[in-house]
């Protein structure tokens, strides 16, 4: 079993927002592969699935970001899961631009909270990760920036963005956190 986490905040008024990335990156997989998220328990919305001929729990922890780790925690130790092998987080980044995404299989926070909880919680930071760029504000701050929706604009690089992510997730799932890392951190060669 393989434990997909995207991080966000519950309720309506975040579900668009930059920070929620994670959750509608989840949303966009389930869609995808017929995953219903019809479990609430463990502080999350979750529900399980197949993807890649894996069996998967997609995970929408609902204590708010900056506390993500108390859902986590819970189902990691539920179905006795190993947060090296089997789980893959999916948040927001400030420092990669919009159209960006980034893996790696271990490491600090990178100062986003959510993931800090869960490392903190589960005592460890070998746990991977796939970063989602949301781009910096070119004015006004971090948090106004992570608590807007993507423009118009943005709205079809993002559509594309979630193919990737739902690519890179089967990748991790099949090959592991180096070949994803192998082909989705390069930036794409110009066309």
């Amino acid at each position: 079993m393989k434990l997909i986490v995207g991080l966000g905040n519950p309720g309506p008024e975040y579900a668009k927002t930059r920070h929620n990335v994670g959750f509608q990156c989840l949303d966009y997989i389930a869609a995808r592969h017929n995953i219903s998220f019809d479990k609430k328990n463990m502080k999350a919305i979750w529900g399980k699935g197949t993807l890649a001929g894996k069996d998967v729990i997609l995970t929408k922890p609902q204590t708010f970001m900056n506390l993500s780790g108390q859902s986590v925690g819970e189902i990691v130790r539920f179905f006795k899961l190993d947060p090296k092998q089997d789980l893959l987080v999916i948040y927001d980044d400030l420092d990669l631009p919009v159209g960006k995404i980034r893996l790696r299989p271990n490491g600090s926070s990178g100062g986003q909270n959510g993931l800090r909880n869960i490392l903190d919680l589960l005592g460890t930071l070998d746990i991977p990760r796939l970063r989602v760029g949301i781009g910096r504000p070119r004015l006004g701050t971090a948090r106004d920036r992570v608590l807007n929706e993507f423009s118009r604009e943005e709205q079809p690089v993002m559509e594309e963005i979630f193919s990737r992510v739902d690519l890179a997730v089967n990748i991790w799932l099949t090959d592991g956190i180096e070949a994803a890392m192998n082909r989705f951190n390069p930036d794409p060669k110009p066309k």
